[in-house]
């Protein structure tokens, strides 16, 4: 299966040219929107991963050129804006992730588009169906904050802003 991935950001690339690597998928990698039609005339990907800021072409210019030429590609749409649901959902966009990227949720929504019927792309880029899959970036747990210990504090040098290092 080959994946085009479309990003401006080369961390953001190469990233997920490992990730989609390691998970067995061949990888086709852009960084404009340019770029990106280029790639997919020469290299007809299976699934489309598009970045919306993107330099020159924006993004949904770019969704709009490929899927005008490919309405059924699977594509997920990444973002690291939180208002771009309705536009989404609007476009007939098969996923919507917020970055930061989860690798896990990625290549779980990847599978999910790919194993898809055709005709439900067809409809939701029609706009007979809204079901945008949107994956939000996941909560990490917080961090408990270092506490110093119960200590009595003659037993640690005290460092004075002035003076410099005091003991008590």
């Amino acid at each position: 299966m080959k994946v085009l991935v479309v990003d401006d950001d080369a961390s953001v690339r190469s990233a997920l040219h490992q990730v989609l690597t390691d998970a067995g998928y061949d990888v086709i990698l852009a960084a404009d929107g340019q770029e990106a039609l280029e790639q997919f005339a020469s290299q007809p990907p299976d699934l489309l991963i598009l970045d919306l800021g993107l330099p020159g072409q924006s993004g949904w210019e770019t969704f709009e050129r490929i899927t005008s030429q490919n309405p059924v590609l699977p594509n997920i749409i990444i973002t690291g804006q939180s208002d771009q649901y309705d536009m989404a959902s609007a476009a007939g966009v098969g996923a919507l992730m917020e970055k930061p990227l989860d690798a896990e949720a990625l290549l779980e929504t990847m599978q999910s588009l790919l194993a898809e019927p055709k005709e439900t792309r067809l409809r939701r880029l029609c706009g007979y169906e809204g079901n945008v899959r949107h994956v939000q970036p996941r909560r990490r747990p917080s961090r408990r904050r270092f506490r110093q210990p119960d200590l009595p504090p003659y037993r640690y040098p005290r460092l004075h802003p002035v003076r410099g290092v005091s003991e008590y």
